[in-house]
């Protein structure tokens, strides 16, 4: 199955709304001639977002968001709704980064509402799993993504998976400067796939260290359909270097 690749940069904490358009301004040209098989997301901080639309209007680069409410509407200090998104021209929405998890209290539960909340207002969720270091070492890698896969899209209904991404990010390799080496991560990324039917047309991404240095290892294994970028995609030409090397020789 012809499954679409994604490069999605995931920007966390960083970057003014001046930082944003400087950016901009350098890595749009950059990536104009990438062929359009690729998609390309940027995700800023929620500051920049508006801004982050407007450059981006008109172009082939898609606006994500780092994480949203599951709740349209209403008394939550501090949260943005879906609606709220779409206004700005949000197409992707991150959910279930490690970092949510591990420091804002995200629940596999939450989770899933927010993805059955993003299809619902037509937001592309990104839904992001992985183990730690010492699941890794105790064997128990599958079984944390497996766990997590099915958490994340219990009673969504098979026909919307074609409409949803998944990154695996192996915790201990996420802004380490260690990567998970491409064979272990496709095998990983193959479990994922398998862990609930309607997986086969579903784009997984690898996030942990990914770099324009190794992109092309991981691009070229059949269950990796692109990459959930952090550090290296602050960089305009470092992140537009990364895309290039992702386009399949072919193209």
């Amino acid at each position: 199955m012809n499954v679409r690749t994604i490069l999605a940069g995931n920007w966390k904490m960083h970057k003014t709304a001046a930082e944003t358009a400087a950016f901009f301004d350098a890595f749009l040209p950059r990536v104009a001639p990438i062929p359009a098989e690729i998609e390309i997301v940027v995700a800023p901080a929620f500051t920049s977002l508006q801004l982050a639309g407007e450059f981006l209007s008109g172009t082939r680069v898609r606006l994500g968001a780092q994480t949203m409410h599951w709740e349209l509407q209403g008394a939550f200090t501090g949260e943005v709704s879906a609606p709220m998104l779409r206004a700005l021209g949000v197409s992707h929405v991150i959910l279930g980064h490690s970092e949510r998890r591990a420091y804002c209290d995200e629940t596999d539960r939450t989770v899933n509402l927010k993805v059955r909340t993003a299809l619902a207002q037509g937001l592309t969720p990104i839904v992001a799993v992985g183990e730690t270091l010492d699941e890794r070492r105790a064997g128990a890698t599958d079984e944390r993504v497996l766990s997590q896969t099915r958490a994340a899209f219990e009673g969504v209904p098979e026909a919307d998976l074609s409409k949803v991404a998944i990154a695996y990010e192996p915790i201990w390799a996420i802004g380490t400067g260690q990567s998970c080496e491409p064979d272990e991560a496709n095998r990983v990324m193959a479990t994922i796939r398998h862990a609930i039917d309607g997986l086969g047309g579903t784009p997984i991404l690898y996030g942990g260290s990914m770099t324009a240095s190794n992109v092309a290892s991981y691009v070229r294994c059949s269950d990796i359909n692109g990459g959930l970028v952090g550090g290296a995609s602050l960089d305009p030409e470092g992140f537009a270097a990364l895309i290039e090397r992702a386009v399949p020789v072919s193209s």
